[in-house]
């Protein structure tokens, strides 16, 4: 019965595999138009196909990827130098006493010094000035 059924099943699938192409085969696109290659160009085609043939070929892998690199190197080192821009503005500003002068504490003016009985506390810093 084993033997039975391999060979059942063997029967089955090659019967089903041959349907299967022949389908394939003998069905044809419905949308495509029959190329008749001996019937002439129109125009425009012939334009078309001549641009194509002057198009020079592919370039090699390895020219594309040389060009796909020059690309990103130009862009890292634009990405670099607007960095190193935006440095050396962050550090011109660091030299403003707003930022170096340690009596600015948290104050863009720096906070007047009052006589030890007129002092105020400073909402920006809670020290008394």
């Amino acid at each position: 019965m084993n033997m039975l059924t391999r060979f059942l099943f063997l029967s089955v699938s090659f019967v089903a595999l041959f349907c299967t192409i022949s389908l394939a085969q003998s069905k044809e696109p419905k949308n495509e138009k029959r190329d008749n290659s001996f019937a002439p160009m129109a125009e425009e085609q012939s334009a078309i196909q001549k641009k194509d043939m002057k198009k020079k070929g592919k370039k090699s892998y390895r020219a594309m990827f040389n060009k796909k690199m020059d690309k990103k190197i130009r862009e890292y080192e634009e990405r670099m130098e607007a960095n190193a821009k935006q440095d050396r503005k962050e550090r011109r500003l660091m030299k403003k006493p707003q930022y170096s002068d340690p009596m600015y504490f948290g104050h863009k003016k720096k906070p007047k010094k009052r006589p030890p009985g007129k002092r105020k506390l400073c909402k920006e810093c809670h020290i008394w000035h």
